[in-house]
């Protein structure tokens, strides 16, 4: 399915976006979705090995900054938000699409949780969200949008998503505290809560395929959500259409999250 075009409603703007795995990725959707709406783009991969990956869809975007960046490295998420000072001296909109649990962690109990496992997947899911909206913070001097990704496993118990429930509840509570704290900058933050979506993090989930069967058969649309449908939500969010909506979880999901059980 086709995005849906919102008339160059990011034209001139410039955004960062932290995610991207593979063409199948969320952050895909968005970047593609950002840049149909004029958008120039910075985007990180997280390793050697994956960049070939996410340089297959960056190559056909706007993509003016390709930088490696994973949280867990020291200096890593600092050393793009530099690439960016250096480069354009600001920043309008930044997407953060990035989670992780330990397998381990993420396939037990909830209550069997290391400390470790929780640790990590805190630090990489959510804390990592706070380290780049501060970053952002100097860049936006004109306002800005900050946009997370979450799930309904926040809100109820979905089985086999284990610890990253728990994480994803406390992302959406730092969304709404950061929506806050920034909103006198003119600096908005929102959080999309897609349904679920085959993508390489979402392979890690137990049972995934039962998960999709049956958010097909509770959306009342009986579709599931799409890279496109994300995207296409994401570029408004950052939009200056969107300029009123801040500290808000927005689902995307046909309606899955009405029915879902």
């Amino acid at each position: 399915m086709s995005a849906v075009r919102l008339l160059g409603s990011l034209a001139g703007k410039r955004g960062l976006v932290l995610g991207i795995a593979n063409e199948h990725s969320i952050a895909t959707g968005c970047a593609r979705a950002f840049a149909a709406e004029g958008a120039s783009l910075a985007v990180t991969y997280l390793n050697t090995k994956a960049r070939p990956f996410v340089e297959t869809v960056t190559n056909a975007l706007p993509c003016e900054i390709l930088l490696p960046c994973d949280v867990e490295a020291p200096g890593q998420l600092e050393a793009v938000f530099d690439a960016v000072t250096q480069r354009w001296g600001k920043l309008d909109f930044l997407l953060h699409s990035i989670a992780f649990a330990p397998t381990a962690d993420l396939h037990g109990r909830v209550v069997d949780c290391s400390a470790e496992g929780f640790a990590r997947a805190m630090d990489v899911s959510c804390h990592s969200f706070l380290r780049a909206a501060r970053l952002a913070e100097p860049l936006m001097k004109d306002g800005g949008a900050l946009l997370a990704m979450t799930y309904q496993g926040s809100e109820r118990v979905i089985p086999h998503y284990g610890i990253m429930g728990p994480v994803k509840a406390a992302l959406e509570s730092v969304v709404r505290y950061v929506a806050v704290e920034l909103g006198p900058k003119g600096i908005r933050a929102n959080a999309l809560s897609p349904g679920p979506i085959a993508t390489r993090a979402a392979s890690g989930i137990a049972h995934f395929s039962d998960l999709l069967e049956t958010a097909t058969r509770a959306a009342p649309e009986r579709r599931l959500v799409t890279i496109e449908d994300c995207g296409t939500l994401a570029a408004y969010l950052v939009s200056d259409a969107a300029r009123m909506l801040t500290g808000t979880i927005i689902p995307v999901d046909g309606g899955e999250h009405l029915l879902g059980v």
